[in-house]
């Protein structure tokens, strides 16, 4: 009778521990006719909104403000600006999943290189409906892109952990880029991703001197300088072959 109540009690104890919320299964290993000793469960995390959540009461900063994407391709970072009074502030920096290609701005389709440069993303850049999750398309060609004839389309900051040019993000970090992007777009026609090799301090751009595309992000680092100086994105526009940053409040010469 005691071991037939142990064998009801056992039973019921599966059936409770598969049906629980977060499943505790691991896989089991046999060796040797013994059972090793199992791994902790799996965590359950935390649903994406709440992070965000955290991350913008922290900065007193609103779902819907006005947003500013900064990309650094050697360091593998996507910065979440929005505004706060007259100035943008980082509400989160997240680990770039995975990017194709090198240092250098893409040049043709198929090529899989990841872009460089600034890019307007609107309303028609969202994709609820992407295979890799959830996506943003920054609109590369720009016309800078298209001032030297560089081709290709369907770059996208996404979900997922591929790319073939794109910038993949994960599918729990886009959701939160993707939440800001959206309602931001609801109260402003667009706004900026810089994209970037790296982060442009002086000593570090040095390094590239003798880089072919040292000329183009010197170009660059015009912007990324206006920007750090004051916390508040350039209007971009391209002239001839050169990108044109000035400081909002100013007209923008373009031709």
């Amino acid at each position: 009778m005691y071991h037939y109540l142990l064998s009801i009690i056992f039973i019921f104890s599966i059936i409770f521990v598969s049906f629980s919320g977060c499943s505790t299964k691991q896989p089991i290993q046999k060796e040797n006719i013994t059972i090793k000793k199992l791994l902790p469960p799996r965590v359950c995390f935390k649903p994406n909104k709440l992070r965000l959540k955290e991350a913008l009461a922290a900065k007193e900063i609103h779902i819907g403000a006005p947003i500013y994407l900064r990309i650094f391709k050697h360091e593998k970072i996507l910065e979440l600006w929005a505004k706060k009074e007259k100035k943008y502030i980082l509400v989160k920096s997240y680990p770039i999943c995975t990017f194709s290609g090198k240092l250098g701005p893409k040049q043709k389709s198929g090529d899989k290189q990841s872009p460089e440069g600034v890019y307007a993303i609107t309303k028609k850049s969202l994709n609820p409906n992407s295979h890799y999750h959830l996506a943003i398309n920054i609109q590369y060609p720009n016309r800078y892109d298209r001032n030297f004839h560089r081709t290709g389309n369907l770059i996208m900051i996404h979900g997922k952990c591929s790319s073939s040019g794109c910038f993949a993000m994960g599918d729990e970090q886009i959701e939160e880029i993707y939440k800001m992007a959206s309602a931001s777009l609801k109260t402003k026609p667009f706004f900026y991703v810089a994209i970037y090799p790296f982060k442009m301090e002086d000593e570090k751009l040095l390094k590239y001197k003798d880089n072919y595309w040292y000329p183009f992000w010197l170009n660059l680092k015009t912007g990324y300088d206006m920007f750090e100086q004051t916390h508040v994105p350039p209007f971009t526009g391209v002239k001839g072959d050169k990108y044109v940053f000035q400081k909002r409040g100013r007209n923008l010469t373009q031709n």
